[in-house]
């Protein structure tokens, strides 16, 4: 059984900056993910797209964000558990939990800390009867490598943020972009809007709206499109593209969690934003996009924030009888827990000493 001061489910950049703060405190941390490998969406979903209110970089790759994650943690040498799922929690008389994943695997910690961004996900998709045929084969739900689609045309559909920002990024990789939403306006940052259409206006980026892909057309992969303006059949057209990337945000799902008797308000876990970001179960924690309390805004800053009350509030609960004084890293620096630091795991690990 692994051993852990706090367990983390969830390995996005919430859950490995709580490592850093929880290191700080000389807590020992070990995170279970169900995805292949640290980053959470930051690494699975867009590994590749900008991020630009990230403190100190005025723009950071999403990829980078995470493995910068991963160097400032090392000196700490987090346990990870990773590709499996946390199913099951049992609480013990003394007030620590034992969580066992999917795979059968346990995990004993004192407190446990609920870092999970949206929970499981899977993508939202149109109505387009054939649809299935073609993924995987010129339909792409998300993407993590741009290079993939250099020289390509590709039609993106959407109206959110996600459809802005990659037409944006691809007008100077694809050899064609063109950004179809079913309405005029757009819901994304005004910034991106504007943007969007000084590329239109260079040429760069072709824009239809209001219209949408009702129907894809080709053998073996997609070779066309059949595109529905002003919601009416006698305006439908053909639009021969490579790929077809319909970005209409994701289906959150908070999976097994939803069934640990934690106080759910719209598939987030509701926590006390006065204090520590604790659940209505003592020693359970909720941090990130996972979590909801009034005035929530669902941003990796706030994540970090969270992240560094649950550690001062988890350091109280492991020690109860000690008082931790707070010290600035800038005068003592960081060390591990053996004083130097280590190699970042290269590798799943399943075992604290």
């Amino acid at each position: 059984m692994i051993q852990t001061d706090i367990l983390i489910i969830g390995a996005g950049p919430t859950g490995l900056f709580a490592v850093f703060e929880a290191g700080l405190l000389k807590l020992r941390c070990h995170i279970i993910d169900a995805l292949p490998q640290p980053g959470g969406q930051l690494a699975e979903l867009y590994p590749k797209k900008p991020i630009y209110d990230i403190p100190g970089f005025p723009e950071v790759l999403a990829g980078d964000l995470v493995d910068n994650l991963m160097e400032q943690i090392k000196a700490f040498q987090p346990g990870f558990t990773l590709g499996e799922k946390a199913e099951t929690i049992e609480k013990l008389e003394d007030e620590s939990f034992i969580v066992t994943t999917d795979k059968g695997t346990k995990h004993h910690a004192k407190v446990i800390a609920i870092a999970g961004g949206l929970g499981s996900f899977e993508p939202r998709k149109p109505p387009i009867e054939n649809l299935s045929n073609y993924e995987d084969k010129g339909v792409h739900y998300m993407i993590k490598d741009p290079e993939y689609f250099r020289d390509q045309s590709v039609v993106i559909a959407g109206g959110g943020d996600s459809a802005l920002d990659w037409s944006i990024f691809l007008a100077d990789v694809a050899s064609e972009v063109t950004l179809i939403h079913r309405r005029n306006e757009f819901r994304g940052a005004l910034e991106s809007v504007d943007r969007v259409k000084e590329l239109k206006d260079m040429g760069k980026i072709k824009l239809i709206t209001p219209a949408e892909v009702v129907a894809i057309e080709g053998d073996e992969k997609v070779e066309s499109l059949i595109i529905r303006k002003n919601n009416n059949p006698s305006d439908d057209f053909r639009l021969e593209t490579d790929h077809f990337i319909p970005l209409f945000g994701l289906s959150p799902k908070l999976g097994p969690i939803a069934d640990w008797g934690l106080e759910i308000e719209k598939n987030a876990i509701k926590v006390n934003n006065s204090l520590d970001y604790q659940t209505n179960i003592p020693g359970i924690y909720a941090i990130g996009d996972v979590n909801t309390y009034p005035g929530k805004l669902k941003l990796i800053l706030c994540g970090f924030h969270e992240a560094t009350l649950m550690c001062q509030s988890a350091y109280q609960r492991i020690h109860p009888n000690k008082r931790y004084v707070m010290k600035y890293t800038t005068v003592g620096g960081v060390a591990g827990f053996d004083g130097s630091l280590k190699e970042a795991p290269k590798a799943v690990v399943k075992s604290i000493d």
